[in-house]
């Protein structure tokens, strides 16, 4: 009974980082190009601002919230920290502008959903066009360019690793300290996990629910400069659907849109896992419309998946099978994960 115990933890755990590695498998079948160095740092170096995105996402999520404006947020803080590192040439300036301007925006999402009690997905879809947009108005749908030493956050390397995964290897530790080991990291769970019952415990909901939104603000406006710094000018049009990318890689990451529930480490191989399946996808010269196709069966089949498992947890905890009822939910998540893949896998074979 012991033995078994500890295999369940095990694939509880570890089964998504064993998805990842056979995914990966699969693909330097398919493409002996994929598992090229180059490739490989190619990979990192786009994801970084995914990954970003997704962390700051799977905070929102656990917290009962999520973020539809990520892409166009991303595009008018990276765009006007563009703009003040050609008008100062102060990076400090330039960074503290891209971030600040994020934060604002996260924060009248915040406003709007926890003292107006417009709901997440209202709210978020508003800022999306209002931050579009602006920055398209801005700057007059143009793009920026000869934008400097700008490039050297998302271009430049240091012993032959590129600066953006610094950068997340920084925000990953970080974030994975707060949501462990700090009152809000905890605060966030409960929240999540049960607003009414977080409330009676003492804890703010709103300002939870507020510093949520700033934390996610601050990733997106990290994920803006790089992004802007990676293409070497302000991209008015740029991060268009990247929350989609974002959320997908939390639902593949275990998060939960119940709430409560997810880890740091979930997401991030989450965001690896839709990263590697986007870059075999082009790296077969599958249609784009195929990709989008990909994308959408993904999300649906997760969230589908999510409320499954939620209702089948719910249905063994009335049982009073609790025990049970948590292996149960980890076994699920596992062959929700697994099918995920398998139909990505399906679709790249069928259109080879």
């Amino acid at each position: 009974m012991r033995e078994g115990f500890s295999y369940r933890r095990i694939m509880e755990r570890y089964s998504l980082v064993l998805i990842l590695l056979l995914f990966m498998l699969v693909c330097s079948v398919l493409n002996e190009t994929f598992m090229t160095r180059t490739n490989m740092l190619n990979v990192l170096r786009q994801q970084s601002v995914i990954i970003i995105l997704a962390i700051g996402e799977m905070v929102l999520i656990i917290s009962g919230m999520l973020d539809l404006s990520a892409g166009s947020v991303l595009a008018l803080s990276g765009v006007l920290s563009v703009s003040t590192y050609k008008a100062t040439e102060s990076m400090m300036l330039a960074i503290s502008v891209g971030i600040g301007v994020a934060v604002i925006c996260n924060i009248l999402n915040g406003i709007m959903i926890t003292y107006y009690k417009a709901p997440p997905f209202i709210a978020t879809l508003a800022m999306q066009a209002v931050a579009r947009g602006a920055v398209l108005f801005y700057c007059k749908g143009v793009n920026i360019y000869r934008i400097g030493d700008f490039t050297v956050i998302g271009q430049g390397s240091f012993l032959g690793i590129p600066n953006p995964v610094y950068i997340l290897a920084a925000v990953i530790l970080v974030m994975i300290f707060i949501m462990r080991n700090t009152r809000f990291g905890r605060s966030v769970y409960a929240v999540g996990g049960n607003e009414e019952a977080a409330n009676a415990a003492g804890i703010s909901v709103h300002s939870v629910k507020m510093r949520a939104f700033v934390l996610n603000g601050v990733l997106v406006g990290i994920a803006g400069i790089i992004f802007m710094s990676r293409v070497n000018g302000g991209v008015p049009n740029g991060g268009m659907n990247y929350e989609f990318d974002a959320l997908t890689a939390t639902i593949i990451g275990g998060i939960s849109f119940s709430g409560g529930t997810g880890t740091v480490f979930g997401t991030v191989v989450g965001a690896f896992l839709v990263g590697f399946l986007n870059n075999i996808m082009n790296l077969l010269s599958i249609n784009s419309y195929i990709q989008q196709m990909v994308r959408g069966i993904i999300i649906a089949v997760a969230v589908i998946w999510d409320i499954y498992s939620k209702k089948q947890k719910t249905y063994n905890l009335k049982t009073a099978r609790r025990d049970q009822g948590r292996e149960g939910g980890a076994s699920q998540a596992t062959v929700a994960r697994g099918l995920l893949i398998g139909v990505s896998l399906m679709t790249l074979f069928s259109s080879l």
